[in-house]
Parts: C-alpha cells; sequence; structure tokens
C-alpha cells in the first residue's frame, strides 16, 4: 500500500474513493467482491507523454480473503480489459520486496520479473527494494488471450 492509502480505513474513506472513481473515463478503478461485498479494490494508473500506452497496476484485498485466488482472478481481468479496452501496451507493478504472495499473485496472471529497483521506496520508515513486474500486450496474445 501506498502511503496515500488511509489507515486504518474508514467508510468515509470508502464514500469518498467512490466518488473519485465514479467520475473518471475511462474505467480505471474497480471494487473487488465477493458474493456482492466488496473486499479489496484494484485499479489502473495511466502514464502519459511518452508512456501514454502503459500503466500501473496496484490491488489489495481484505486479509480474511487472502490465500483463495480471488486477487489472482482479478489482476487476470483486468489485466485483460486493460489490453482490450484500453489500448494499452504494458502494464506494470512494483512489489515491495517483503511480499512474496503479491510477487506470486502476478507471476499466475501472467506477469514477468524485470528486475529489483534497489532501494526505491519508504516504506513504514524503512529504505526497501521493490521488484518490478510487467506485463505486455505481445505477452497476452502468447498467452491465448482474446485480446481486441
Amino acid at each position: 500500500m501506498r502511503d496515500a492509502f488511509p489507515h486504518p480505513y474508514t467508510l468515509a474513506d470508502a464514500d469518498a474513493w467512490l466518488d473519485r472513481a465514479e467520475s473518471v473515463r475511462p474505467e480505471t478503478n474497480f471494487a473487488i467482491a465477493v458474493r456482492d461485498e466488496a473486499v479489496g479494490g484494484i485499479g489502473l494508473t495511466l502514464h502519459s507523454d511518452v508512456h501514454r500506452y502503459s500503466a500501473e497496476i496496484g490491488y489489495w484485498l481484505g486479509e480474511a480473503f487472502w490465500g483463495r485466488g480471488i486477487t489472482t482472478a482479478a489482476v487476470t481481468a483486468l489485466t485483460e480489459y486493460a489490453f482490450s479496452s484500453l489500448d494499452l501496451r504494458r502494464l506494470e507493478a512494483g512489489i515491495y520486496s517483503w511480499n512474496p504472495a503479491s510477487m506470486r499473485v502476478l507471476e499466475k496472471s501472467g506477469y514477468r520479473r524485470e528486475g529489483v529497483m534497489r532501494h526505491s521506496v519508504v516504506k513504514d520508515g524503512q529504505l526497501i527494494d521493490q521488484v518490478l513486474y510487467a506485463a505486455t500486450r505481445d505477452d497476452a496474445l502468447s498467452l491465448g488471450e482474446a485480446v481486441a
């Protein structure tokens, strides 16, 4: 989680996020739901200028729902959406080095590890590495996904 993400997360935080997300076009932020209950979130941060065909993917899931494949399904679905509906060519994620579960989610969703960005993030007062993962539209096509 980025420092901008409220912690603890309150109902007022959720309402404010919904107000912002509903007005963004194209749609890039979504709830992760289980049986009509929001249990997490997933979204894209679109890049601009020379990076306009790229975006960062980010996600979170309530701890009570970890280990069920929910995040992998959400990442896979958003990746397919991004490549088919948003004309993107590359999605990337920087994962904190102490989060192997998130790395595994990306790997199961077809992302490749591209490298380590050493000492690139300050989280909880510690300078840490990020592991860079990415998927390209060409990767998705080679996996046989339906990409328009």
